[in-house]
């Protein structure tokens, strides 16, 4: 207790290195917030907006500068069923580039289902903190964006129209669907191109 006492009158702050560690380590935490999506950039900085979408409440707001995504798709897994308390989630996507939240990551809630944690971390989906609204899921280099926040404008006949830039390309996971969906579109058991393709009844059918 002695020496203890000694070395905090001599030297009452932590030493140089620790507190250096410790700084460096916050600083790579908090990195994230930093970069796409969460960076916030000026209309000027980010260029002109070609979407506009919101929570339900609101709180949460973003826009979207490319005309349309990489691709869409409908996604049948057990575990986007339980997220989204729907049959079936509509993902669309887009570089972590193309969005700009206009509050940043302020409001944002993150939950890692894979590790079980509200701890920033990707892949994590991403909600609003006040109403709850799913925002989106973030992974390693994409987002999946879900269209229906997107304002769309004009009539009735006028946002069919521009739905349809969002329409997906296939489902995915379909072997879990909740209903058959004959729409025509591709239908894979699993993952897209790296699994069976099935009909819309769910049978499959030989890629031979």
């Amino acid at each position: 207790m002695a020496e203890m006492g000694a070395l905090k009158t001599e030297n009452p702050l932590p030493s140089p290195a620790f507190t250096n560690n410790h700084h460096e380590h916050t600083l790579e935490d908090e990195a994230w917030k930093h970069r796409a999506p969460y960076q916030i950039k000026s209309p000027e900085e980010f260029g002109p907006a070609k979407w506009r979408a919101k929570c339900k409440c609101g709180r949460i707001s973003y826009t979207l500068r490319r005309d349309k995504p990489l691709n869409a798709k409908f996604c049948h897994c057990r575990g986007c069923q339980v997220m989204h308390g729907a049959p079936f989630q509509w993902a669309a996507i887009f570089h972590k580039e193309d969005i700009n939240f206009e509050k940043g990551c302020s409001g944002l809630s993150f939950y890692s289902s894979s590790q079980n944690s509200r701890k920033y971390q990707t892949p994590t989906k991403v909600s609003c903190s006040f109403c709850h609204s799913l925002i989106m899921d973030e992974g390693r280099n994409m987002c999946c964006l879900f269209p229906q926040l997107i304002e769309f404008e004009g009539s009735q006949d006028e946002q069919r129209k521009q739905r349809e830039v969002f329409r997906p390309t296939c489902h995915i996971f379909y072997e879990q669907r909740m209903m058959d969906i004959p729409d025509g579109a591709p239908k894979w058991a699993g993952m897209d191109q790296s699994s069976q393709l099935l009909n819309d009844q769910g049978v499959p059918i030989d890629q031979k």
